[in-house]
């Protein structure tokens, strides 16, 4: 009976899709912002009680979830994505090292909505500092109501609900909610792409082996 005190759920993480900040053939440009989505098993939700992951060089973090409607089986109130966090300090200084491997812990009382009936989880990184070219986040662990996630070590800052961010750090980085969806819209066009197309291999708007903010954004 103890080896399922702290048994998280099964989920499907999907490879980060890391968008551009600047013009990637000059030195200015770099991929300040990378998009992770996580998907649960067909049709099922959950409703979460914590997030466990590892950093890996990644300075802030927003999280979008889609949450199914709680109606009977109308479609008045249909599964939408909603912000549940935003722009989650994960290093304190992004030019230092300070937070970049640590394990942190995202519970419902800091979310910004409800976390019944999670079907799908979007993650978005970012990392201002052109110091680090690769950022992402490790061993993602969701983690239900009931369920107590095992301690790793958690940075104490982490405590203080008020974290101080140097001025200017989101300078030059697309918002969130906007990052979201655009790349909402870029995997539904690739789903339809490759269902008329299914013996060819289709890039993902890749130009010169990077993604184009330009041509996520076709509405």
């Amino acid at each position: 009976m103890g080896t399922m005190a702290h048994e998280p759920s099964p989920c499907t993480i999907k490879s980060p899709v890391m968008l551009q900040v600047g013009d990637m053939r000059t030195e200015l440009g770099r991929p300040g912002v990378a998009v992770i989505d996580v998907i649960l098993p067909h049709s099922q939700t959950i409703d979460l009680q914590e997030i466990v992951f590892k950093n890996y060089y990644t300075a802030f973090l927003s999280l979008r979830v889609l949450r199914q409607s709680s109606a009977g089986g109308g479609d008045e109130s249909p599964s939408k994505w909603v912000t549940c966090l935003r722009n989650y300090c994960l290093m304190p200084h992004p030019h230092t090292e300070e937070g970049s491997q640590d394990y942190f812990s995202v519970s419902r009382p800091q979310m910004l909505c409800d976390m019944d009936r999670v079907a799908a989880i979007r993650l978005i990184l970012r990392q201002p500092s052109p110091v680090w070219l690769h950022f992402s986040i490790e061993e993602l662990q969701l983690f239900p109501v009931n369920q107590k996630s095992p301690q790793k070590g958690f940075p104490a800052w982490l405590s203080c609900p008020s974290q101080e961010r140097p001025a200017g750090l989101h300078d030059g980085l697309p918002d969130a909610d906007r990052v979201s969806s655009e790349v909402q819209q870029m995997w539904v066009l690739t789903e339809m792409l490759q269902a008329s197309q299914p013996a060819g291999q289709i890039g993902r708007f890749d130009v010169d082996g990077c993604y184009d903010l330009n041509l996520l954004s076709y509405t």
